[in-house]
């Protein structure tokens, strides 16, 4: 599915020129975006007060990493992350990210997750979503 709202491909066009190197990461903010379009078209307050802008780029990664010894004494370092979306509406969701699979790429728009469901499920959410957009307008 391709981007119709002319916002959002402009939206998308400014995340990819920030983060060219990071294909799974554009890939996921293309598939939020798709996935609320239908809201951003009923919900143009969302446009005007950014609140999508607060979602593509995080106010914080931190990248650090855990040294460990196997059982056989065998010296091991795994790096960990921690996403910190935004921090308009409270505290910062979301938890640490320690597995080797992980990279940076692929856990630097997990927080935006949460705003695909405030966007799209239940009214709670909404309400979260709702708060956010109040809280960047003002």
């Amino acid at each position: 599915m391709a981007l119709k709202n002319a916002y959002l491909i402009d939206l998308m066009s400014r995340v990819e020129k920030r983060n060219p190197n990071d294909k799974q990461f554009l890939i996921t903010v293309k598939s939020v975006l798709e996935s609320i379009e239908p809201v951003v078209e009923k919900h143009p307050e969302y446009v005007k007060a950014g609140v999508l802008e607060l979602f593509v780029e995080q106010e914080r990664v931190i990248k650090f990493r855990v040294p460990w010894v196997d059982d056989k004494g065998n010296v091991h370092v795994n790096r960990g992350y921690r996403v910190q979306g935004n921090s308009a509406i409270g505290p910062y969701k979301g938890g640490l990210r320690l597995h080797p699979s992980v990279t940076e790429d692929t856990v630097k728009f997990r927080p935006s997750a949460a705003a695909r469901a405030a966007a799209t499920s239940t009214p709670r959410a909404r309400a979260t979503w709702r708060s956010c957009a109040s809280a960047r307008a003002s």
